[in-house]
């Protein structure tokens, strides 16, 4: 992506350059996901939690062709009301980016960005997955293969109810997407479905303590 497509606000590159806490939030919950005005509320809220635990919030979207990490407050409040804002998936992105496009991420979509961005970690409610009825449709969120291929930790409350939980965490095994429960050995469906035992911690994890990859940065105006 060249430079002037995707830029990072002036907190957000500070505090990725200083090596301080980002978490990266999407913005498709704020668009499409919660009625007026509840959704701008709610963007707000979301923001003041990550820096109530010490750090900096970037939500992420695209404006007018420019992929944004981290939004101020006019930002925000036109992915909340403007009605004509897009939807985007990680697939979405170059053609969003090349015809001026607007349009709030979704999870494969932000998390894309926050990784290009240098941002380790991403905070989201429920995850994409494998749909009931797949060895019919085939039908399979794009979240999972991209998470696959991304160095970036997405804390989340695990997938949507209405997805086949069992099989996603089965795939999620077969893509090789290591899966961590705070507190729980159980996997959630988000909201109040849980599924088969998993690897469980109960603190925090210590992102220090994983294996740190060389990160390609380019393409991201700082």
């Amino acid at each position: 992506m060249p430079e002037t497509t995707v830029v990072l606000s002036e907190e957000v590159r500070e505090a990725v350059a200083a090596r301080r806490p980002v978490v990266a939030l999407e913005s498709t919950i704020i668009a499409h996901g919660l009625p007026r005005p509840r959704n701008l509320a709610v963007a707000g809220e979301l923001e003041a939690l990550v820096r109530e635990g010490g750090a900096v919030p970037a939500t992420i979207a695209v404006l007018d062709g420019v992929a944004r990490i981290g939004l101020d407050k006019a930002g925000l409040e036109r992915v909340a009301a403007d009605p004509a804002v897009r939807k985007l998936g990680h697939r979405d992105l170059a053609p969003a980016l090349a015809t001026g496009a607007s349009g709030a991420t979704t999870v494969s979509a932000t998390a894309f960005l926050a990784a290009r961005a240098g941002i380790g970690v991403f905070a989201t409610g429920g995850l994409g997955g494998v749909h009931r009825g797949w060895t019919d449709t085939q039908d399979e969120s794009a979240d999972l293969r991209l998470l696959a291929r991304t160095r970036i930790a997405v804390v989340c409350a695990g997938v949507k109810s209405i997805l086949d939980v069992p099989a996603t965490l089965q795939r999620l095994e077969t893509l090789g997407v290591g899966v961590l429960g705070y507190r729980t050995d159980r996997f959630p469906g988000w909201p109040g479905c849980t599924c088969r035992a998993i690897c469980s911690s109960h603190r925090p994890a210590r992102r220090r303590r994983a294996p740190r990859w060389p990160r390609r940065r380019s393409g991201v105006s700082r």
